[in-house]
Protein backbone atom coordinates (compact mmCIF):
# COMPACT_ATOMS: atom_id res chain seq x y z
CA UNK A 1 0.00 0.00 0.00
CA UNK A 2 1.38 3.43 -0.93
CA UNK A 3 2.66 5.39 2.04
CA UNK A 4 2.72 2.42 4.45
CA UNK A 5 4.65 -0.68 5.35
CA UNK A 6 4.23 -3.85 3.35
CA UNK A 7 2.71 -6.93 4.97
CA UNK A 8 6.14 -8.28 5.83
CA UNK A 9 7.17 -5.07 7.60
CA UNK A 10 9.79 -4.42 4.95
CA UNK A 11 10.67 -1.02 3.52
CA UNK A 12 7.76 1.29 2.77
CA UNK A 13 6.62 1.14 -0.85
CA UNK A 14 5.97 4.61 -2.19
CA UNK A 15 4.68 6.31 -5.31
CA UNK A 16 7.59 7.93 -7.13
CA UNK A 17 7.66 10.39 -10.02
CA UNK A 18 10.74 10.97 -12.18
CA UNK A 19 10.56 13.85 -14.65
CA UNK A 20 12.47 13.35 -17.87
CA UNK A 21 12.42 9.65 -17.16
CA UNK A 22 12.30 8.40 -20.73
CA UNK A 23 16.07 7.88 -21.16
CA UNK A 24 19.52 8.21 -19.64
CA UNK A 25 19.85 9.05 -15.97
CA UNK A 26 16.10 9.60 -15.56
CA UNK A 27 15.20 6.18 -16.92
CA UNK A 28 17.94 4.47 -14.90
CA UNK A 29 16.59 6.17 -11.76
CA UNK A 30 13.01 5.16 -12.52
CA UNK A 31 13.99 1.54 -13.08
CA UNK A 32 16.07 1.50 -9.91
CA UNK A 33 13.19 2.86 -7.83
CA UNK A 34 10.87 0.31 -9.42
CA UNK A 35 13.25 -2.52 -8.51
CA UNK A 36 13.18 -1.23 -4.93
CA UNK A 37 9.44 -1.89 -4.91
CA UNK A 38 8.10 1.61 -5.50
CA UNK A 39 5.31 2.36 -7.96
CA UNK A 40 6.99 4.66 -10.45
CA UNK A 41 5.72 7.16 -13.00
CA UNK A 42 7.96 8.88 -15.52
CA UNK A 43 7.29 11.96 -17.59
CA UNK A 44 8.40 12.60 -21.14
CA UNK A 45 7.97 15.61 -23.39
CA UNK A 46 7.92 13.99 -26.84
CA UNK A 47 8.95 10.34 -26.93
CA UNK A 48 8.09 7.81 -24.19
CA UNK A 49 10.72 5.32 -23.07
CA UNK A 50 11.18 2.25 -25.29
CA UNK A 51 8.59 -0.39 -24.53
CA UNK A 52 11.25 -2.82 -23.32
CA UNK A 53 12.50 -0.26 -20.77
CA UNK A 54 9.06 0.86 -19.62
CA UNK A 55 8.17 -2.39 -17.84
CA UNK A 56 6.37 -1.55 -14.56
CA UNK A 57 6.58 2.20 -15.28
CA UNK A 58 3.60 4.53 -15.70
CA UNK A 59 4.44 6.91 -18.55
CA UNK A 60 2.88 10.39 -18.64
CA UNK A 61 3.41 13.19 -21.13
CA UNK A 62 4.53 16.46 -19.52
CA UNK A 63 6.23 19.69 -20.57
CA UNK A 64 7.83 21.15 -17.44
CA UNK A 65 7.96 24.59 -19.09
CA UNK A 66 4.15 24.72 -18.95
CA UNK A 67 2.39 25.12 -15.60
CA UNK A 68 -0.84 23.54 -16.82
CA UNK A 69 1.00 20.56 -18.34
CA UNK A 70 2.68 19.91 -15.00
CA UNK A 71 -0.64 20.07 -13.18
CA UNK A 72 -2.28 17.72 -15.68
CA UNK A 73 0.58 15.23 -15.41
CA UNK A 74 0.47 15.21 -11.60
CA UNK A 75 -3.29 14.73 -11.66
CA UNK A 76 -2.89 11.78 -14.04
CA UNK A 77 -0.23 10.17 -11.85
CA UNK A 78 -2.40 10.67 -8.78
CA UNK A 79 -5.40 9.11 -10.53
CA UNK A 80 -3.47 6.12 -11.87
CA UNK A 81 -1.25 5.45 -8.84
CA UNK A 82 -1.64 7.94 -5.96
CA UNK A 83 -0.12 11.29 -5.07
CA UNK A 84 3.67 11.11 -5.54
CA UNK A 85 5.61 10.81 -2.30
CA UNK A 86 9.02 10.75 -4.00
CA UNK A 87 9.74 13.28 -6.75
CA UNK A 88 12.95 13.31 -8.77
CA UNK A 89 13.30 16.47 -10.88
CA UNK A 90 15.51 15.40 -13.76
CA UNK A 91 13.94 16.94 -16.89
CA UNK A 92 16.17 19.44 -18.62
CA UNK A 93 17.81 20.67 -21.81
CA UNK A 94 21.15 22.03 -22.99
CA UNK A 95 21.95 24.78 -25.48
CA UNK A 96 25.71 25.01 -25.19
CA UNK A 97 27.44 28.04 -26.68
CA UNK A 98 30.20 30.41 -25.68
CA UNK A 99 28.58 33.37 -23.96
CA UNK A 100 29.44 35.84 -26.74
CA UNK A 101 27.43 33.64 -29.12
CA UNK A 102 24.64 32.79 -26.67
CA UNK A 103 21.35 34.56 -27.27
CA UNK A 104 19.03 35.64 -24.48
CA UNK A 105 16.57 33.07 -25.81
CA UNK A 106 19.20 30.32 -25.45
CA UNK A 107 19.89 31.42 -21.89
CA UNK A 108 16.26 31.83 -20.90
CA UNK A 109 15.07 28.55 -22.42
CA UNK A 110 17.57 26.52 -20.40
CA UNK A 111 16.76 28.36 -17.18
CA UNK A 112 13.04 27.85 -17.79
CA UNK A 113 13.32 24.11 -18.47
CA UNK A 114 15.98 23.17 -15.92
CA UNK A 115 15.34 25.51 -13.00
CA UNK A 116 11.86 26.98 -13.30
CA UNK A 117 10.58 23.63 -14.56
CA UNK A 118 11.85 21.94 -11.40
CA UNK A 119 10.20 24.69 -9.35
CA UNK A 120 6.86 24.08 -11.10
CA UNK A 121 6.98 20.36 -10.38
CA UNK A 122 8.18 20.66 -6.79
CA UNK A 123 5.69 23.39 -5.89
CA UNK A 124 2.70 21.40 -7.11
CA UNK A 125 3.90 18.00 -5.86
CA UNK A 126 4.89 19.09 -2.36
CA UNK A 127 1.33 20.00 -1.32
CA UNK A 128 0.29 16.37 -0.87
CA UNK A 129 3.61 15.58 0.86
CA UNK A 130 2.99 18.33 3.40
CA UNK A 131 -0.48 16.95 4.10
CA UNK A 132 0.89 13.42 4.50
CA UNK A 133 3.87 14.67 6.55
CA UNK A 134 6.28 12.58 4.49
CA UNK A 135 8.07 13.31 1.27
CA UNK A 136 11.31 13.15 -0.67
CA UNK A 137 12.33 15.63 -3.36
CA UNK A 138 15.59 15.10 -5.24
CA UNK A 139 16.88 17.61 -7.78
CA UNK A 140 19.33 16.39 -10.43
CA UNK A 141 21.93 19.14 -10.74
CA UNK A 142 25.41 18.78 -12.27
CA UNK A 143 29.06 19.30 -11.43
CA UNK A 144 28.79 22.17 -13.92
CA UNK A 145 26.58 23.88 -11.35
CA UNK A 146 29.35 23.54 -8.77
CA UNK A 147 32.48 24.29 -10.78
CA UNK A 148 31.14 25.98 -13.93
CA UNK A 149 31.94 24.97 -17.49
CA UNK A 150 33.02 26.99 -20.52
CA UNK A 151 30.23 27.09 -23.09
CA UNK A 152 27.58 26.27 -20.49
CA UNK A 153 26.82 29.56 -18.75
CA UNK A 154 23.08 28.92 -19.08
CA UNK A 155 23.25 25.25 -18.06
CA UNK A 156 25.63 25.87 -15.15
CA UNK A 157 23.46 28.75 -13.91
CA UNK A 158 20.34 26.58 -14.00
CA UNK A 159 22.04 23.72 -12.17
CA UNK A 160 23.58 26.02 -9.56
CA UNK A 161 20.15 27.54 -9.05
CA UNK A 162 18.76 24.13 -8.17
CA UNK A 163 21.14 23.97 -5.21
CA UNK A 164 19.96 27.27 -3.75
CA UNK A 165 16.33 26.38 -4.37
CA UNK A 166 16.72 22.92 -2.81
CA UNK A 167 18.27 24.32 0.35
CA UNK A 168 15.53 26.93 0.66
CA UNK A 169 12.81 24.30 0.23
CA UNK A 170 14.61 22.00 2.67
CA UNK A 171 14.26 24.68 5.33
CA UNK A 172 10.64 25.44 4.43
CA UNK A 173 9.41 21.84 4.59
CA UNK A 174 11.63 20.17 7.19
CA UNK A 175 8.97 20.57 9.88
CA UNK A 176 6.61 18.51 7.70
CA UNK A 177 9.11 15.64 7.33
CA UNK A 178 9.74 16.47 3.68
CA UNK A 179 13.42 16.31 2.73
CA UNK A 180 14.90 18.09 -0.28
CA UNK A 181 18.31 17.09 -1.59
CA UNK A 182 20.49 17.47 -4.68
CA UNK A 183 22.52 14.96 -6.67
CA UNK A 184 25.21 16.45 -8.91
CA UNK A 185 26.34 13.98 -11.58
CA UNK A 186 29.63 14.24 -13.42
CA UNK A 187 30.41 12.40 -16.65
CA UNK A 188 28.05 9.49 -17.32
CA UNK A 189 27.58 7.16 -20.27
CA UNK A 190 24.48 8.84 -21.69
CA UNK A 191 23.44 10.07 -25.14
CA UNK A 192 25.14 13.40 -24.44
CA UNK A 193 28.52 11.74 -23.93
CA UNK A 194 27.96 9.34 -26.83
CA UNK A 195 27.94 12.35 -29.16
CA UNK A 196 31.57 13.15 -28.30
CA UNK A 197 34.48 11.87 -30.35
CA UNK A 198 37.24 9.72 -28.84
CA UNK A 199 39.54 12.69 -28.23
CA UNK A 200 36.87 14.71 -26.44
CA UNK A 201 35.85 11.75 -24.30
CA UNK A 202 39.47 11.01 -23.44
CA UNK A 203 39.97 14.59 -22.25
CA UNK A 204 37.00 14.24 -19.88
CA UNK A 205 38.10 10.87 -18.50
CA UNK A 206 41.60 12.28 -17.92
CA UNK A 207 40.14 14.76 -15.43
CA UNK A 208 38.25 12.11 -13.44
CA UNK A 209 40.33 10.72 -10.53
CA UNK A 210 38.66 7.30 -10.85
CA UNK A 211 39.66 7.29 -14.52
CA UNK A 212 36.31 6.41 -16.10
CA UNK A 213 32.82 7.69 -16.81
CA UNK A 214 29.98 6.57 -14.59
CA UNK A 215 27.17 4.17 -15.33
CA UNK A 216 23.70 5.76 -14.97
CA UNK A 217 22.73 3.08 -12.46
CA UNK A 218 25.48 4.34 -10.13
CA UNK A 219 23.83 7.75 -10.11
CA UNK A 220 20.42 6.12 -9.67
CA UNK A 221 21.72 4.31 -6.57
CA UNK A 222 22.47 7.66 -4.94
CA UNK A 223 18.96 8.91 -5.73
CA UNK A 224 17.44 5.70 -4.39
CA UNK A 225 19.26 6.21 -1.10
CA UNK A 226 18.17 9.84 -0.72
CA UNK A 227 14.58 8.75 -1.41
CA UNK A 228 14.69 6.04 1.23
CA UNK A 229 13.78 5.87 4.92
CA UNK A 230 17.49 5.48 5.68
CA UNK A 231 18.08 9.07 4.50
CA UNK A 232 15.48 10.55 6.85
CA UNK A 233 18.08 12.77 8.61
CA UNK A 234 19.55 14.18 5.40
CA UNK A 235 18.13 17.34 3.90
CA UNK A 236 19.66 20.24 1.98
CA UNK A 237 22.73 18.26 0.96
CA UNK A 238 24.53 18.26 -2.40
CA UNK A 239 25.88 14.82 -3.27
CA UNK A 240 28.39 14.88 -6.13
CA UNK A 241 28.46 11.55 -7.96
CA UNK A 242 31.32 12.24 -10.31
CA UNK A 243 34.29 9.94 -9.70
CA UNK A 244 36.02 12.72 -7.77
CA UNK A 245 35.83 15.25 -10.62
CA UNK A 246 34.63 18.16 -8.43
CA UNK A 247 36.74 17.21 -5.42
CA UNK A 248 38.28 20.24 -3.77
Amino acid sequence: MSGGEDPDDGPARRVALVTGGNRGIGLATARRLSRAGHRVAVTYRSDPPPEADAHNLTCVRCDVTDHESVGTALAEVTERLAAPEIVVCNAGITRDRLVLRMSEEDFGAVIDANLTGAFRVAKQAVRSMVRARWGRIVFISSVSGIAGQAGQANYAASKAGLIGMARSLAKEFASRNVTVNVVAPGAFSTDMLAALDEKQLGAIVERVPLGRVGDPDELAAAVEFLASEDASYLTGIVLAVDGGLSMG
